[in-house]
């Protein structure tokens, strides 16, 4: 049985985004598309108290509209969708275990509103044990695609680079596995960056210790990649080991880039917010679509 996309409703400007990013995720791998509502207030017992009917009008509405917008600008997506009457991270960590992924609108740190305004977009990310992407509410198809050769948007052009970021000492299989797969799909070129540190050394060794530690970095890159290169030979790979911390690299690799994916370590507490301080930062400072992706 196939495994659907499962898409978090809030009815914000961000949800309705990765609703749309979802629609075209789904045509790309072939996946039925599941739209999820959750809201604790909802009830099926009907009520003729007008403070108690509001929210399940307003909750039918959300739903019924997102609905009708991707069944009219995606016809071929096998399309369904769902309100639970649950708070918002348990059923949504629910949805998006049985998912192939979960996506959800999010704003930038400084922003209000949406999924990101809480603890729900978090809570869901460090609890869900499949991939969940996060959606910017600017993201749009052009967004996707470079521009075309006067520099417009377009929505023909190739598909922006999709960027991961690894940490060999780390297990990073479903990471690799996840960002190959999607650079295929995408017929898109994928750069893989590794940050390394310099360990303490007198400065009067530290640039030949720079030098060694850079190449034994580089070196240690092509090997944990060259397995994917051969599964995925038309895959166009640049490998990227460089000195400085990895949050700011990724943000400065993303620059021009369509995806970028970074690894959460699986945990088994069940409170708590743990995807680790790369994923927290590139959450919440990245603007292409961030995948954020669990491993053991």
């Amino acid at each position: 049985m196939l495994r659907p996309i499962v898409v978090g409703l809030d009815g914000s400007r961000e949800s309705l985004a990765a609703a749309d990013w979802a629609a075209r995720e789904a045509l790309r791998r072939g996946l039925p598309l599941r739209l999820v509502h959750a809201f604790e207030g909802l009830s099926p017992d009907t009520s003729d108290l007008p403070e108690l009917e509001a929210p399940r009008h307003w909750a039918r509405r959300i739903l019924r509209g997102a609905m009708d917008r991707l069944n009219e600008r995606y016809p071929q997506v096998y399309l369904s969708g769902e309100q639970i009457a649950r708070s918002a991270p348990d059923a949504l960590v629910t949805a998006g275990n049985e998912a192939e992924l979960l996506v959800l609108g999010s704003r930038a740190f400084s922003g209000f509103g949406g999924f990101m305004a809480g603890s729900v977009a978090l809570l869901t990310v460090a609890h869900v044990t499949r991939p969940v992407i996060l959606v910017r509410a600017d993201q749009t198809i052009e967004e996707e695609h470079l521009p075309d050769a006067e520099g417009r948007p377009s929505a023909h052009t190739p598909y922006r680079a999709v960027v991961v970021g690894v940490d060999p000492a780390h297990p990073c299989e479903e990471l690799l596995g996840f960002a190959f797969e999607s650079a295929a799909l995408h017929a898109a070129p994928l750069r893989v960056v590794y940050a390394w540190r310099l360990p303490y050394v007198q400065s009067a060794a530290e640039a030949k210790a720079r030098r060694a530690v850079g190449a034994a970095a580089a070196k240690t890159l092509t090997a944990v990649v060259a397995p994917w290169r051969e599964k995925y030979p038309t895959v166009d790979v640049t490998e990227l080991a460089e000195e400085g911390g990895a949050a700011q690299l990724l943000l400065d690799a993303t620059q021009d880039a369509g995806l970028l994916a970074v690894g959460r370590k699986i945990r088994p507490a069940r409170l708590g917010m743990h995807t680790g301080p790369v994923a927290h930062a590139v959450m919440h400072h990245v603007r292409c679509p961030v995948a954020i992706v669990p491993h053991e």
